[in-house]
């Protein structure tokens, strides 16, 4: 197969060309692929002609996307519509990734597949947004694949590293932090995310539209925090502290874990998160 695949050097895509194994991938860079330009998006699709395209690019910086309502809407929708576009012309499947945070967090158990998103800020609006673009544009031909909390051995450039690299950081660093406890989410491991959209796009899906794929199980940022320490055996205090989900004026959902249903049928899961937590501890500080 055939797979061009956009934002390689991002935890999840740099993960994807790790872990291929049975396809040929064309992985372009920004100077030849400007996904915010229709032209630059139709030229390199029309000229690899592809069997499938994975959209890894976003932008996920969420605090800065309140700053940067139209560079959000650009690259979360505009770019995916264009990408659906071009892949429906020549019958590509494409495969683009959206948030957790598409919802409002009013549920107390994982949200399903189908379940009404309710965002509340700018970065779930334009995940919400590009999710109606792709399914618009290529009704036929695309699948949305929501997911959670990232973490990956590539670290997240945009937010300056990812959440437990930052952690680990801290523990060098302090001796107590703070942490919070309002968020319950469902951390996951790039590495097994890109093993699952493999496997998914080796079922030959016959019915495109949104899965959920995520490690196992949930936990708060507090939790997820004292489990990295515990493993990594630091001795640093955590105390934990009640945000409402507040960020400044933004808000983040309270609970956004997800419930991995439409993959499950399919064979699909993931690890639990604490077990991915382990792995990618050991992989990249070898404990």
């Amino acid at each position: 197969m055939k797979i061009l695949l956009i934002g390689k050097t991002g935890q999840l895509g740099s993960d994807i060309l790790r872990n291929n194994s049975d396809h040929e991938i064309y992985a372009p860079d920004r100077k030849e692929l400007d996904i915010q330009s229709a032209e630059s998006v139709n030229a390199i699709v029309e000229n690899y002609r592809p069997d499938t395209v994975i959209n890894t690019a976003a932008f996920h910086n969420v605090p800065q996307c309140e700053v940067e309502p139209e560079t959000a809407f650009r690259v979360n929708c505009v770019a995916v519509r264009d990408l659906a576009v071009a892949c429906n012309r020549i019958k590509a499947l494409f495969v683009t990734f959206s948030s957790d945070y598409v919802f409002g967090g009013e549920k107390r158990s994982p949200y399903l597949e189908d379940d009404k998103p309710a965002p509340l800020q700018i970065y779930g609006m334009s995940r919400l947004v590009g999710e109606h673009a792709a399914l618009a544009a290529a009704p036929a031909h695309a699948i949305v694949i929501r997911t959670c909390g990232l973490y990956g051995i590539s670290g997240a450039q945009s937010k300056g590293g990812n959440f437990i690299d930052k952690r680990i950081e801290d523990a060098k660093n302090h001796s107590f932090i703070e942490m919070g406890s309002d968020q319950i989410v469902s951390p996951t491991y790039t590495h097994d995310l890109s093993k699952a959209v493999l496997q998914l796009i080796d079922n030959q899906i016959k019915k495109p539209g949104i899965y959920h794929l995520i490690n196992e199980g949930e936990c708060n940022w507090y939790v997820f925090t004292k489990a990295i320490y515990e493993i990594m055996r630091f001795s640093i205090e955590v105390k934990p502290v009640d945000r409402n989900g507040l960020s400044g004026m933004m808000r983040r959902p309270l609970y956004s874990a997800l419930a991995n249903t439409k993959a499950r049928k399919l064979g699909i899961t993931l690890p639990p998160w604490r077990d991915g937590l382990q792995r990618y501890l050991r992989d990249k500080y070898e404990t």
